[in-house]
C-alpha cells in the first residue's frame, strides 16, 4: 500500500473516532431547563360595610356641634360597637345631634358616641360648657344693667358693683353712692336659660339672669357683692378679649370678712376704713 493511501486511511479512522466521541457526549448531556414564569393569584374577599356617623374635625370640650361637623363614612360591619350611630338605624342623627355640646374630646374621623355629647336641653349642658377649674355663677340683671340687652352668651364683660359708702364731710358723715369694677374680662355662659346663642344675627337678648364663668374666689366675690349692692355688666369689644388681656378681680374686698357691715365704708383724707358696728 502506498504511503499516501495509508495516511488517508489513518486520517479517516481518527475522524471516525472523533465523531463517535462527539455523538456520545451529546447523548449524555442533560436536557435543557425551560424557565416558566410562575403567576401568583391573590384572592380578594369582599368586606361588608355600612355608614357610621363620624366627626369631620377635632371637637373640643364645650364646642357646639353643627351639621357641618358630622358626616357619614364607610365602616366595616365587624368593627361596629355598641353606641355607633349608623345611617341604617339613625338616618336623621346629624340633625338630631346638631346643637349638642361636647363633653369629651372627639377626634377627626372618630365615630361619635352619645356619651361624649350633651344634647341641647339635657341635664349637664352647662357643666359641659365650663372650662376646667372654673365655676358658673349667676347674677341678676335688667335691661339697664346689661348694656340694653345686647350682651349675649359667649361675650366678655366687666362686672361693676354699685354700693353705698359713708364719707366724712365737714365733721358730718354723709352717705354717697360709689362704684367699683370688681371683675374684668369675664365670659358670659348664658342669659337666662339660653347658652351660647345660635342666633347669628346677633339680636339683642333681654333676660333676668346672666351666668358668668369665674374661678372659686371670683364666685365668692360676686356672692358678696350682690349682698353689698347692685351688679351691672359692661360689654367689652371683641378686640379686648384676647389672652393678652389679664383677668382682674378685686379679691381684696374679701378680706376682713368682706366688710360685713353691708358695704358701708368711711373715707377720711382719701383713705377707706371699715365702719364696723359702732365704729367711728
Amino acid at each position: 500500500m502506498s504511503p499516501i493511501r495509508l495516511i488517508i486511511l489513518i486520517g479517516a479512522a481518527v475522524a471516525a473516532i472523533a465523531a463517535a466521541f462527539l455523538v456520545r457526549n451529546l447523548a449524555q448531556a442533560p436536557a435543557p431547563v425551560i424557565q416558566t414564569e410562575q403567576q401568583t393569584v391573590i384572592e380578594t374577599q369582599e368586606i361588608s360595610e355600612t355608614k357610621v356617623l363620624i366627626a369631620r374635625r377635632d371637637l373640643e370640650i364645650g364646642d357646639f356641634v353643627t351639621v357641618d361637623d358630622l358626616e357619614w363614612a364607610d365602616w366595616p360591619e365587624k368593627s361596629i360597637v355598641l353606641g355607633y350611630r349608623t345611617e341604617a338605624d339613625s338616618p336623621n342623627a346629624i340633625e338630631e345631634l346638631a346643637g349638642s355640646v361636647v363633653r369629651v374630646p372627639i377626634f377627626e374621623n372618630e365615630p361619635v358616641l352619645p356619651r361624649k355629647l350633651v344634647k341641647k336641653g339635657d341635664t349637664g349642658t352647662m357643666a359641659a360648657l365650663i372650662e376646667p377649674g372654673m365655676r358658673a355663677m349667676s347674677v341678676e340683671i335688667s335691661t339697664e344693667s346689661a348694656s340694653g340687652g345686647f350682651i349675649l352668651p359667649n361675650d366678655r364683660v366687666d362686672v361693676i358693683l354699685t354700693h353705698q359708702v359713708m364719707l366724712q364731710s365737714g365733721g358730718d358723715m354723709v352717705e354717697r353712692t360709689a362704684t367699683d369694677t370688681i371683675l374684668q374680662n369675664v365670659r358670659v355662659l348664658a342669659i337666662d336659660q339660653i347658652y351660647l346663642t345660635e342666633d347669628e344675627g346677633g339680636a339683642s337678648q333681654v333676660g333676668n339672669t346672666a351666668t358668668l364663668e369665674v374661678n372659686s374666689k371670683e364666685a365668692e366675690l360676686i356672692a358678696l357683692s350682690q349682698r353689698k349692692g347692685a351688679i351691672s355688666l359692661s360689654l367689652r369689644p371683641w378686640s379686648d378679649v384676647g389672652e393678652s388681656y389679664d383677668r382682674a378681680a378685686r379679691t381684696d374686698m374679701l378680706e376682713n370678712g368682706g366688710n360685713s357691715n353691708g358695704g358701708i365704708m368711711i373715707y377720711r383724707s382719701g383713705q377707706a376704713s371699715n365702719a364696723g358696728l359702732g365704729g367711728s
